[in-house]
């Protein structure tokens, strides 16, 4: 059994919890989520994790997510003392590629975008030269319909790819392009969480990204990333980039039409590439497509459930919903990428 395709082993159990809390790593039917289960009302999830917290790291890095169901968790102040029981290094949300807003501390909604459309699986940040290690979910207010947060196995996403376009991929790295849009995508302000252009010029230095400003309101960004990572901890190669996600072809057809009659190429929002600018072929994206659609897991949110995903280990998505539906988001334990050696950590200013 490689490294790609092994499975979760089971969590070992004290006595005194035997009852209490039930791990099942082959839930619903596969290793991705792993299930950990209160059987009885009221159990304190931080409380249980301060006891238990070297055996749910083993769990989520074998399943890459792991369920916690059951449990006491009423809201943003219970998610945020489970987080803080989860890591001591709970972060903000810098370089922003999506609205959310702050709920308190390190806790955000999860991203307020348009019921009706989908959210195309992605690790998060990934295109950042220092991205979270984890990224966890609390479900506040469960889905009228709809509104699951699918998963995808990174590492087993990278398995189905073809060998010549993993190499192609990871030769030549994938080339991000975005354009702060002012009514169209995130203002460069609130990407950045500043008014300052020094502020972001300085950020983008340290980030190793490439800045145009455009007339009075438009930012232009260029940053070139590998598609293929390490995990810190376990060694695993995977499948670790915003390729697809960012790709303008992953919008709903109609908005994506929509987009290319009325910008310029070089004025899309979003774009991805080949690290060098050479476009990314059709049967590539396709390939991309179907080994996330391969590897798609889902469960249905029930009120009080977190969510905890390895971010390098496990892709996450949300499907269109009916409203009400609140999810909200964490993210912890930052990693730097290997290329920032001669630069030094991406801390402060715009970040």
């Amino acid at each position: 059994m490689t490294d790609q395709t092994r499975v979760a082993r089971p969590v070992p159990r004290r006595g005194r919890d035997r009852n209490l809390v039930d791990v099942r790593p082959d839930w619903p039917g596969g290793p991705l989520p792993a299930l950990v289960r209160a059987n009885v009302p009221d159990v304190d999830l931080a409380g249980w994790l301060a006891g238990h917290r070297a055996e749910v790291d083993e769990l989520a890095r074998h399943a890459g997510a792991v369920l916690f169901r059951g449990f006491a968790v009423a809201g943003a102040d219970d998610f945020r003392t489970v987080m803080a029981a989860l890591s001591g290094d709970v972060l903000s949300y810098g370089e922003r590629s999506s609205p959310r807003s702050r709920v308190t501390e390190g806790v955000y909604t999860s991203t307020e975008h348009p019921a009706d459309q989908p959210i195309v699986l992605h690790n998060e940040q990934s295109y950042t030269v220092t991205w979270p290690l984890r990224i966890v979910f609390h479900c506040e207010v469960e889905p009228a319909a709809g509104g699951r947060t699918p998963l995808a196995d990174s590492r087993r996403v990278l398995a189905r790819l073809r060998p010549e376009t993993v190499a192609e991929f990871e030769r030549r790295g994938v080339l991000y392009r975005r354009n702060y849009l002012p009514g169209i995508s995130l203002s460069w302000q609130t990407a950045f969480q500043t008014d300052s252009r020094a502020e972001v010029e300085a950020y983008c230095a340290r980030a190793l990204i490439d800045v145009e400003w455009v007339g009075e309101a438009q930012l232009r960004t260029r940053q070139v990333r590998p598609a293929v990572r390490r995990h810190p901890v376990t060694g695993e190669r995977t499948w670790f980039n915003h390729a697809l996600f960012f790709h303008v072809t992953s919008l709903p057809e109609d908005v994506s039409a929509g987009l290319r009659a009325a910008l310029a190429e070089e004025d899309l929002p979003y774009q991805t590439a080949y690290g060098d600018g050479t476009p990314l072929p059709d049967d590539v994206l396709a390939e991309l497509r179907a080994a996330y659609a391969a590897e798609t897991r889902s469960f249905a949110w029930r009120q009080g459930d977190v969510l905890l995903v390895e971010n390098m280990l496990a892709a996450h998505a949300r499907e269109p919903f009916t409203p009400p539906r609140r999810i909200l988001t964490a993210m912890s334990d930052p990693v730097a990428a290997p290329e920032l050696t001669a630069t030094g950590p991406v801390t402060g200013g715009a970040a």
